[in-house]
């Protein structure tokens, strides 16, 4: 009877374990969330955290570096409320584990969903995950080619 528990025991926590991918995956979930997080919160310096020394935002101008990328969004950080919210739906890491990609919605403050991101990211060390680049794409309104007839 003991040795069934343990092979039952064994194997379901063969069942539930995950991968090296599968954790990565996880902990950029988690990354990108608390990243989101820091604007809902109104904290430029846990935002500041999330980036890395070099990383590039897309947008009106190109922002290069940390100190550009904050300086850039640090006028998104006043007021009360946040102007925009994101929170990942998909996540894909490299093979070798040290890049992801991270997507997903951008909503406005009443939640119509306005804009896609597009982060990458970075492992700068086990566990610890870094914006490299980031991109949204505003949500265009255009009818579609089926749509249009």
């Amino acid at each position: 009877m003991k040795a069934l528990l343990m092979v039952l025991l064994l194997s379901s926590q063969l069942l539930f374990a995950q991968t090296p991918l599968q954790q990565a995956q996880q902990q950029v979930f988690a990354a990108e969330r608390a990243f989101a997080k820091s604007m809902a919160d109104r904290d430029i310096h846990a935002f500041e955290q999330y980036l890395a020394d070099d990383a590039v935002f897309f947008g009106q101008s190109m922002l290069r570096g940390k100190a550009q990328v904050v300086a850039g969004w640090a006028g998104l950080f006043n007021g009360e409320q946040p102007p925009f919210s994101w929170e990942p739906e998909q996540v894909e890491v490299s093979a070798d584990g040290i890049l992801a990609h991270s997507s997903g919605p951008v909503k406005s403050p009443d939640g119509n969903v306005i804009a896609t991101f597009n982060s990458v990211w970075r492992q700068t060390a086990p566990g610890v995950w870094k914006v490299q680049f980031d991109k949204g794409c505003e949500r265009c309104g255009c009818k579609t080619t089926a749509q249009a007839d």
